[in-house]
């Protein structure tokens, strides 16, 4: 593209001016020639530029669109849980499954109904809820004075800052109120942000776990494992 636009250049430059042309023609015609191979060259690069942008939006919407076709099914629940999932499968009751419907604290109470909970949120988008509330859990069992202070800003800088990388959906006086909380660190600090997150995910993501393909699987195969 380059060696294209200065040839374009050399050939205006050596193209003789006609007989009658002034020096000042003569120069005009240069200056012309060189505006419009600079234009030839900019409009090279802005197509250049626009079909690379136009690949790569391809290539964004192609991903989110697997993305939004995740499965939300038991396998995807298998995939992460905390042992292999032919041997979790075979602890994991009907009964216990069942239970996790009783209430939202009974199914974080589990092991298996945190990583059945974690594989929903994940095909919603929205497991950062979770992984907050789980932080704070954590957080809560720190004595150290010294790590307490350092997990405090390591959770408010990931979940409750404004634009963290897993922001959490929490109102500004709560964020304000957090703030100023992990300035002087204490185990209960989070306990306003933590306790809006479990509302929100009570009301919001738990009755639709229940009611999905995930978790009518998941009962089923523990059902056919016992007949």
């Amino acid at each position: 593209m380059h060696r294209e636009a200065a040839v374009s250049v050399v050939q205006g430059l050596s193209e003789p001016c006609p007989p009658s042309a002034s020096p000042t023609q003569a120069a005009s015609a240069v200056r012309t020639a060189k505006r419009q191979s600079l234009s030839d060259h900019t409009i090279g690069k802005d197509l250049q530029s626009t079909r690379t942008g136009q690949r790569q939006n391809r290539g964004m919407r192609t991903r989110l669109g697997c993305l939004s076709h995740k499965s939300d099914s038991c396998s995807d629940f298998t995939a992460i849980l905390p042992d292999k999932p032919n041997r979790a499968l075979k602890r994991l009751s009907t009964e216990e499954a069942t239970r996790w419907a009783d209430s939202f604290d009974v199914l974080l109470s589990h092991k298996y109904g945190v990583a059945a909970f974690r594989a929903f949120l994940k095909t919603e988008f929205s497991e950062e809820n979770l992984e907050f509330w789980l932080a704070c859990e954590e957080f809560k069992k720190t004595r150290s004075t010294a790590k307490l202070a350092s997990k405090a800003h390591r959770i408010f800088e990931e979940f409750i800052d404004v634009q963290a990388p897993r922001e959490v959906n929490i109102d500004f006086q709560t964020r304000e109120v957090t703030r100023r909380n992990i300035q002087e660190p204490s185990p209960t600090c989070f306990d306003q942000a933590q306790g809006k997150i479990h509302s929100l995910m009570e009301k919001d993501s738990y009755p639709r776990f229940l009611r999905s393909k995930m978790y009518t699987d998941l009962l089923s195969q523990t059902q056919r494992r016992l007949s």
